[in-house]
């Protein structure tokens, strides 16, 4: 039996300047499937799905929805042709509840009554097996129901094609499953799914079909039972890529770090950081699990001496570095590697290029009034070439270079510094996978060294596999600190969501050593 096709892109090109995103790119998606997006950092993916929701118009190629051709150019058109975008970052206000944010996104909403308005909610979310408290307000609910929130105002205008931007980013392991009940009822009820995702056990679990992009272009697409991690790494990177992270034995050394009844206070006097307690020793990998907003930004923060504390101690080699500012702590050796979303706010400066970015660190340490850049640039080289940096050169600005590759001047600054202590929040967030893995070999190649290394990361996978020890952060307290060979996945989501170990040990997702 033939499927009905309801999004068919044919030979799309765009091209920003002289960077061509996507090249003769062919994708296609079925009515009640649920097809993956996936590719390397910069493969083209936003690209691709901003021209089928309006955002971009392509410079060349075809697009058919429901077998008709049409021109896609601006939002509302692509609402208007029931093709619903659901960001990562949430387009809700937070004062009011969810049943008004959801009318509040369709044109003539204001005229239905309110009953009527609320029946013709009920009855989408029944469809589809949606649960929401309709009266809650959005600054009350957590990350997993503002997501549903959005899809639940998508369905609601009549969209049957939906797009979902890498929606499990900010989710635990129970979230997770959670949102993929919800897109196979999406599937079963007629919908046609894209999701955009770099995690390949997501796309071996939820999607029935995978489109591989890499450097603008289709490279292939699979059924994904009869795929595998390996295929498709290959033909995301181009390359084989070992995807086994071999976690070397921890030489513990001296302790480190030694934080103690750690407070910081947030926005309105909140506590963002409540009592927290842990140590660190040198050469081994603390990690740092939790949900978005958990306290992990202001943790890092505080011990690298940007952000003010409340109460506490931050004990470095038997001193207290609190009160201390960001260049006495970096002089002590704590090399701070902390990857925010905006790269270029904060540590490097985008009109610099890579040699005086690598100075920013170290120009207060060289004798005299003049600045002798020669060893910068020779770390700047050194650098691009441990991490394969693409640029055109050491003198392009920084500003010029795609996101991926200034994570990576960035880490590679940090590492390449012979720290003591480092603190990396996020080093493979937007990375390719065989970058990422490299990047985790660097980490433990530190580690081997007698660094200490708090490691924040939101790949629980990847943080059982790299890290000696987990730290679980909710709300800004801690659950937990547990041994990583002794915890499942499922029991850190549940740390996550709040829950006790001494539960964890009771349901077996902890098990003492």
């Amino acid at each position: 039996m033939e499927k009905t096709v309801f999004v068919e892109m044919n030979n799309i090109c765009k091209t920003f300047g002289v960077i061509r995103a996507n090249r003769n790119i062919n994708f296609r998606v079925n009515q009640g499937e649920i097809h993956a997006l996936l590719g390397e950092n910069g493969a083209g993916k936003s690209t691709l799905v901003n021209m089928l929701s309006g955002i971009y118009t392509p410079d060349a190629g075809s697009i058919e929805i429901y077998g008709k051709p049409v021109k896609i150019h601006s939002p509302r058109q692509a609402f208007e042709l029931g093709i619903g975008m659901i960001h990562q970052h949430f387009k809700l206000i937070d004062v009011l509840t969810a049943a008004e944010n959801i009318l509040l996104s369709e044109k003539g909403s204001l005229f239905l009554s309110e009953k009527e308005a609320l029946k013709k909610i009920q009855k989408v979310m029944e469809n589809y097996g949606l649960l929401i408290d309709l009266s809650k307000k959005i600054s009350d609910m957590s990350v997993s129901e503002k997501q549903t929130v959005e899809i639940i105002k998508v369905l609601y205008r009549g969209a049957k094609i939906l797009i979902l931007d890498e929606p499990t980013a900010v989710l635990t392991p129970q979230e997770i499953e959670k949102l993929f009940v919800i897109l196979r009822n999406l599937a079963k009820g007629g919908c046609a799914v894209i999701i955009i995702t770099h995690k390949l056990n997501e796309v071996m679990t939820i999607s029935d079909r995978v489109t591989v992009l890499r450097q603008g272009e289709t490279i292939a697409t699979l059924d994904t039972q009869s795929t595998n991690y390996r295929e498709l790494t290959e033909l995301m990177v181009g390359k084989p890529v070992d995807l086994t992270i071999e976690r070397l034995p921890s030489k513990k050394g001296n302790l480190m770090l030694e934080v103690k009844n750690l407070t910081v206070l947030g926005e309105h006097q909140v506590k963002v950081l409540d009592n927290v307690t842990f140590d660190l020793y040198g050469g081994e990998i603390l990690g740092v699990a939790g949900v978005a907003g958990s306290g992990q930004k202001e943790l890092c923060e505080s011990i690298a001496g940007l952000y003010p504390v409340e109460s506490g101690s931050i004990v470095f080699e038997d001193e207290n570095i609190v009160g201390l500012n960001p260049r006495e702590i970096i002089r002590k050796g704590i090399s701070m590697s902390f990857i925010p979303e905006d790269r270029l706010g904060m540590g490097l400066i985008p009109s610099m290029d890579m040699v005086d970015n690598m100075l920013l660190k170290d120009y207060v340490n060289q004798p005299g009034i003049a600045i002798d850049r020669k060893p910068a640039r020779q770390k700047a080289e050194r650098v691009r070439k441990r991490l394969n940096i693409q640029t055109p050169g050491l003198s392009t600005p920084i500003r010029k270079l795609s996101g991926g590759n200034i994570q990576k001047v960035l880490l590679g600054r940090e590492i390449d510094s012979n720290p003591r202590l480092l603190i990396t929040a996020y080093p493979a967030r937007g990375l390719d996978i065989g970058v990422s893995y490299n990047i985790y070999d660097l980490l433990q190649e530190q580690k081997q060294k007698g660094v200490g290394i708090l490691y924040i990361g939101e790949d629980l996978d990847v943080l059982i596999e790299l890290c000696d020890r987990i730290m679980v952060l909710c709300d800004g307290r801690i659950t937990g600190i547990v041994e990583s060979k002794s915890i499942t996945k499922e029991g850190l989501g549940l740390l996550m969501a709040g829950e006790s170990l001494t539960a964890l040990e009771k349901e077996e997702h902890l098990c003492r050593l």
